[in-house]
Formats: structure tokens, sequence, C-alpha cells
């Protein structure tokens, strides 16, 4: 069992290393994460806004965003949701399916 609270919060450490290359900015600071979530089982959900509708580099910020998810210890799984972006459906299912090895 993990506990949600701690997990979250090294979550949200990491992710504040995850930079927006085209600001210099973490993603956490410019606010492009929201209802970033944790359960008990280690499973994290949250929503990724690009900072655009049309954000050029969502693709690779969100691939990092996830693998910075990945890569925190007792992270069992993870459901990223990427809002307000053009394609956004289309870019979910080909960012799973990265993440998944395909």
């Amino acid at each position: 069992m993990t506990d949600p609270e701690n997990l979250r919060q090294t979550v949200l450490e990491r992710l504040s290393k995850v930079i927006d290359p085209e600001t210099g900015v973490d993603v956490m600071r410019m606010r492009l994460i929201e209802d970033l979530a944790v359960n008990e089982a280690g499973h994290v959900t949250c929503k990724f806004r690009p900072s655009s509708p049309l954000c050029p580099i969502a693709v690779p910020l969100s691939l990092e965003i996830q693998q910075a998810i990945a890569s925190v210890e007792g992270v069992t799984g993870q459901e990223v949701e990427i809002v307000g972006l053009m394609l956004g459906d289309e870019l979910m299912a080909w960012l799973k399916k990265a993440m998944d090895g395909e």
C-alpha cells in the first residue's frame, strides 16, 4: 500500500523538473498540469493542458510528462488526459501506444 499524498508530492516535485523548451519554465509553474491525483494503488491521473490549442511541442512535452510520472518509485500506472489541444484525442491514442511500447 502506498501513501497517496506522499506519492503525489513526489510526482509534483518530479514534474517541476519538466521544462517547456519554448519558455524555459517548468510545467508546474506554467500551470499546464491540472487535477493531479494518486490513489492508494499508486495510479496517477492528471490533465495536461498545452499552452495553446496548436502547441507545436505538445507531443514531446506530453511524452516527457508521462516519462517523468513513470520514473517516480511507487507509481504503478498513469492516465494523462490532454485537454484543450486540436486533435487531442488522436494525440492521446498515439501517446498511449508509444508508452505501451507499440
